[in-house]
C-alpha cells in the first residue's frame, strides 16, 4: 500500500519545482523589461517636465522613428518579395536540388549583421578589391552608395527575408494536397491552381512572415550602425546607442524612454505576427510534397536561383574574401600582392582578437548549455499540464527576443546597476551581464525544438511506466530525457551560432577585456582596420557554414519542425 503523507510530500515538493521553474522565467524574461518600464515613468508626475515628456517632445526622437519605419517598411517589401517567391518557387515546383538551395537561402540569416554589412561595403564603393580586380571601382573618392536609407533597407531586406522564407514554406509544406489534387483532376490549370487555392490558403503565413521581418528590421541594430552612422542617419536603436555614449544626468531616462517606444512599436508587430500564425489553414495529410512541371524551363529556372544566391550570398562573400587578402584597403589585388597577414595577424595577435573569440565562444556555450538544461522541464511542464497558466508562460517566454536588442540590453543595464541585493554580486561591466542578456534573449530559440519535440512524445509511454512502479525521476532518466536529448541538443547548436556573433545586445553591454566577436568586428571597422575586420568575418563565416552543415546532418533523426530550414 502506497504511503499518504510520502504522496502528499511528492506532490508538494513537484509543486515547489513547478512554481520554482516559473520564478526562474520570469527574473530572466519579465524582470529586466517591468526594470525598464519603471525607469522610463519614473518621474512621470512631473508631467511636462518628465524624461518620457521631453523624448516625445524632441524632433531627433520622430525623425529616428520615421527612420525605422520607412527603412524596416522597405526591408519588409524586399523580404516578402525576395522570401515569398523563392518559397513558392522552390516549395511549390520539381527545381532539382531543394535541400541545397534551402541551405544557401537560409545562410545570410545565420551571418551576423554587422558582417553582412562590412561584406556588401567591400563589394561596392571605390575601395571595393573585388571590383579593382575586375576593373569595374568606381573612381576614388566617389561616394560609398551603400550609406544611405535605401542601403540600410536593402542589406535589411536581404537579411530578414529568409524569415519570411520559413513561415511562407511551412504554410506550403502543409498544403492539403488532396485539395489540390482534386482540382487537377478537374482540369483547373497550374495557374487557377495557385490563384484561386494556394495563394488564399499561404495569405496567413506570407503576412505573419511579413510581420517577423518587419519587428527584426526594427531591432537591427548592425546594418543601421555601419550604414547610417557615417551618412548621419540615425533609426531608433542607433539613437540610442548614441545617446548611451554620450551621458549626461538624465541619459537612462531618455534612453529607457526611447526603448519603450521602439518596444511598443516592435509588441505591436509580434501581436499582428501571432495573430496571422494562429489562422493558419488547415493541415493535408502526409505524403509526397507537391511539384509543379516546369518543363523545359526549368533549367533556365534553376540558372535565375542561382544567380539570385550569387548576388546576395557569393559575389559579397567573395568580396570580403578579396578584401582579407590585400595589403591594405583600396590596394588593388593582384597575384603578385596577395598577402595573408590579416590572418596571420589575428592568429598571432594575442590581444583583443583572442580576446573576443574566447569571451564569445565561452558566453555563447555557457548560454547555450544552461539554457538546454532549462528548457527541458519548462517544455514538459507545459505540455504535460495545459493550464491556462503554462500558455501565459509560453507567450512571455518570446517576448525577450521579440524586443529589439537594445531594449534589452538597456533593461539589463537598469537591473544590474547597483549589486544584486543579498548576495552583493555587482554584474555590471563584466560578462555575467552579457550572459544574462542572452539567457532571456534566447530562451526561446532553444525552447522552440524542445517543445516541439515534446508534443510528439506519447504519454501512454510515461504513464505505461508509472503503472509499473517507475518513479518519476526514472521516467525521465530512461524515457523523457533519451527522447528528448536529440531536439535539445539541436536547441543547443542553434543558440550556439546566434549568440556566438551577436551585436544588438552586446554593443551596448561590452566593456574593456569584454569585448565579443561581434563588437570587435564592428569597433575594427570603425576605427578603419578594415582588413582584419574581412579576415575575421570570413571566419566567422566559415564557423557558421561548418555548424550549419553540421546541424543540418543531425537534424536528418530530429522531428520536423526542430531544425528551422528542414521539413
Amino acid at each position: 500500500m502506497s504511503n499518504p503523507q510520502l504522496s502528499s510530500f511528492r506532490h508538494k515538493t513537484r509543486h515547489w519545482w513547478v512554481l520554482g521553474l516559473f520564478l526562474l522565467i520570469f527574473l530572466v524574461n519579465i524582470l529586466p523589461s517591468l526594470r525598464l518600464l519603471a525607469e522610463a515613468l519614473s518621474d512621470i508626475v512631473a508631467g511636462d517636465k518628465s524624461s518620457f515628456w521631453k523624448v516625445l517632445q524632441s524632433s531627433a526622437t520622430w525623425q529616428a522613428t520615421w527612420h525605422s519605419v520607412y527603412t524596416s517598411f522597405l526591408a519588409t517589401l524586399l523580404s516578402l518579395t525576395l522570401g515569398a517567391g523563392l518559397a513558392f518557387f522552390i516549395a511549390l515546383t520539381n527545381v532539382r536540388g531543394k535541400s541545397f538551395w534551402v541551405f544557401m537561402f537560409m545562410l545570410p540569416m545565420m551571418i551576423p549583421p554587422q558582417v553582412t554589412a562590412l561584406s556588401w561595403l567591400q563589394l561596392m564603393g571605390p575601395g571595393s578589391a573585388l571590383l579593382q580586380l575586375l576593373g569595374m571601382a568606381p573612381a576614388l573618392g566617389s561616394r560609398q552608395p551603400l550609406y544611405s536609407d535605401w542601403g540600410i533597407a536593402l542589406l535589411m531586406g536581404i537579411q530578414h527575408a529568409p524569415l519570411v522564407f520559413l513561415s511562407v514554406r511551412t504554410s506550403l509544406l502543409v498544403l492539403p494536397k488532396e485539395l489540390v489534387e482534386a482540382a487537377r483532376l478537374s482540369g483547373a490549370s497550374q495557374y487557377r491552381i495557385m490563384l484561386d487555392m494556394i495563394f488564399p490558403l499561404c495569405k496567413n503565413g506570407i503576412l505573419a512572415g511579413a510581420a517577423i521581418a518587419f519587428v527584426s528590421a526594427l531591432g537591427n541594430f548592425g546594418i543601421p550602425a555601419m550604414l547610417g552612422i557615417p551618412a548621419s542617419y540615425y533609426v531608433l536603436p542607433t539613437l540610442i546607442y548614441q545617446k548611451m555614449a554620450d551621458f549626461g544626468p538624465l541619459m537612462l531616462n531618455e534612453v529607457s524612454s526611447l526603448s519603450v517606444i521602439v518596444g511598443a512599436i516592435a509588441m505591436l508587430g509580434v501581436w499582428v505576427q501571432h495573430r496571422f500564425q494562429n489562422r493558419m489553414p488547415l493541415v493535408g495529410m502526409p505524403g509526397k510534397p507537391l511539384a509543379f512541371d516546369l518543363g523545359k524551363s526549368r533549367i533556365g529556372c534553376e540558372i535565375g536561383l542561382g544567380m539570385i544566391i550569387m548576388l546576395i550570398l557569393v559575389l559579397p562573400i567573395l568580396a570580403l574574401v578579396a578584401s582579407s587578402l590585400v595589403p591594405a584597403i583600396g590596394v588593388p589585388l593582384r597575384l603578385d600582392n596577395i598577402s595573408f597577414s590579416a590572418y596571420a595577424h589575428m592568429l598571432a595577435r594575442q590581444g583583443v582578437t583572442w580576446r573576443a573569440f574566447e569571451n564569445s565562444m565561452l558566453l555563447s556555450l555557457s548560454a547555450a548549455f544552461i539554457l538546454a538544461c532549462l528548457v527541458l522541464p519548462l517544455a514538459y511542464v507545459t505540455v504535460r499540464r495545459p493550464r491556462r497558466l503554462y500558455s501565459l508562460v509560453l507567450m512571455l517566454v518570446d517576448v525577450p527576443y521579440a524586443l529589439p536588442g537594445v531594449v534589452l540590453a538597456i533593461a539589463c543595464i537598469l537591473l544590474f546597476a547597483k549589486p544584486i541585493p543579498i548576495l552583493q554580486i555587482s554584474l555590471y561591466g563584466s560578462l555575467g551581464i552579457i550572459l544574462f542578456a542572452y539567457l532571456s534573449r534566447f530562451l526561446t530559440v532553444s525552447f522552440k525544438p524542445v517543445h516541439a519535440s515534446m508534443l510528439q512524445l506519447d504519454g501512454a509511454l510515461e504513464e505505461a511506466a508509472q503503472l509499473c512502479g517507475a518513479s518519476m525521476v526514472r521516467r525521465w532518466r530512461d524515457i523523457v530525457f533519451p527522447l528528448l536529448a536529440p531536439a535539445a541538443f539541436a536547441g543547443l547548436l542553434l543558440v550556439f551560432l546566434i549568440a556566438v556573433n551577436e551585436l544588438t545586445v552586446s554593443a551596448l553591454l561590452w566593456s574593456a577585456g569584454n569585448e565579443t566577436l561581434g563588437v570587435l568586428v564592428f569597433n575594427l571597422e570603425d576605427g578603419g582596420e578594415t582588413v582584419l575586420a574581412s579576415a575575421i568575418s570570413v571566419v566567422i563565416i566559415v564557423m557558421i557554414a561548418v555548424l550549419m552543415i553540421f546541424l543540418g546532418m543531425v537534424g536528418r533523426n530530429l522531428p520536423k519542425g526542430v531544425i528551422p530550414w528542414r521539413s
